[in-house]
């Protein structure tokens, strides 16, 4: 059953260049609510821990490395269909794959550095809106 929250995290590339303010704008013109948002930046620690599924994956250090390398904007967004309406305003992994006028098409740089992350389940969404935030935190 699908849920009407996800979470995504603006990546240190996007942060960097200043691209959170245009992010933040798309997301919410498309009908996502912030129901929590917080800057912070990424220990390694906290970053492997975040990224503990792709431990035994050859890219797993590289990304914590990029993960832990600048700030971020980690939020949790409402809307019905959260999860796969995100996953569309993003785009695909790859720049040059994902549509025009999504997230990725517009700020990110490769795939490594492509600008946002976003739940890919329901369950990861609960999984990953928990690591970031308390009960408290949200609206």
């Amino acid at each position: 059953m699908a849920t009407n929250r996800t979470f995504t995290m603006i990546k240190p590339d996007a942060f960097e260049a200043g691209n959170s303010g245009a992010i933040l704008k798309m997301i919410e013109q498309t009908g996502f609510k912030l129901i929590a948002m917080k800057i912070t930046k990424l220990t390694s620690e906290m970053a492997g821990a975040f990224y503990e599924v792709h431990k035994e994956r050859g890219f797993y250090k590289e990304l914590v490395e990029f993960m832990s390398s600048g700030p971020i904007i980690a939020a949790i967004l409402e809307k019905d269909n959260a999860v796969a309406d995100f996953r569309k305003l993003i785009g695909a992994t790859d720049p040059a794959k994902a549509d025009v006028g999504t997230i990725r098409k517009l700020f990110a740089k490769s795939i490594s550095a492509n600008a946002v992350h976003g739940s890919d389940s329901d369950e990861n969404a609960q999984i990953e809106g928990g690591f970031f935030f308390s009960h408290l935190e949200r609206v």
